[in-house]
């Protein structure tokens, strides 16, 4: 659901500079489908990607669901972005690792931006936060609180549903890895 007239104006400013940053696919965020769901959080906890309790952007370190409700709730409108990129194989460890840092690259342009036209947009990234090869969690605060952010599945997202239910798709077909983040305004 697309937000009053003056989130569309930012929206649609968000989307021109995830186009220009490079995006394969844009759209708008239905904020109505951002459902924290604990069973998201509970692979977290599994160990299903080795950084729950080792990094500030994911579980504990990036807050409790009740506390990421809280804060999303704030917001009306937002974008999705996503990179795709075409495998040789689905196992191609390579084109997915760089595919990866493609896309973290692309959103840490964009978030930026972001953060200097709307400096309380919240941008949620895809995986975990990959900006320093070690983490200060839990002893120090984070070392680059500005860039650092929580990805969509730690603040408890099943992505799949939020593409979805905002218009987008999620599988670009065979043989294709698509990260995909968002930013809410």
């Amino acid at each position: 659901m697309r937000s009053g007239k003056g989130a569309a104006v930012r929206e649609d400013r968000l989307l021109e500079l995830a186009q220009q940053a490079g995006f394969e696919h844009t759209g708008i965020l239905n904020t109505d489908a951002l459902v924290l769901r604990p069973e998201v959080r509970d692979m977290c906890a599994s160990g299903t990607c080795r950084r729950y309790g080792h990094c500030w952007t994911c579980p504990p370190g990036c807050g409790s669901l009740e506390y990421l409700q809280q804060k999303i709730s704030k917001f009306t409108g937002g974008i999705l972005v996503q990179t795709t990129e075409k495998l040789k194989n689905d196992f191609e460890v390579k084109t997915m690792l760089a595919a990866e840092k493609k896309h973290k690259d692309r959103f840490a342009v964009l978030s930026r931006q972001a953060r200097i036209i709307f400096p309380e947009s919240m941008p949620m990234s895809a995986g975990s936060c990959t900006i320093c090869q070690k983490c200060t969690y839990p002893d120090k605060p984070c070392r680059f609180p500005d860039r650092a952010f929580p990805s969509m599945e730690a603040c408890g997202l099943v992505i799949n549903d939020v593409c979805r239910d905002s218009g987008m798709k999620y599988n670009y077909g065979e043989q294709t890895i698509t990260y995909t983040s968002c930013v809410l305004i």
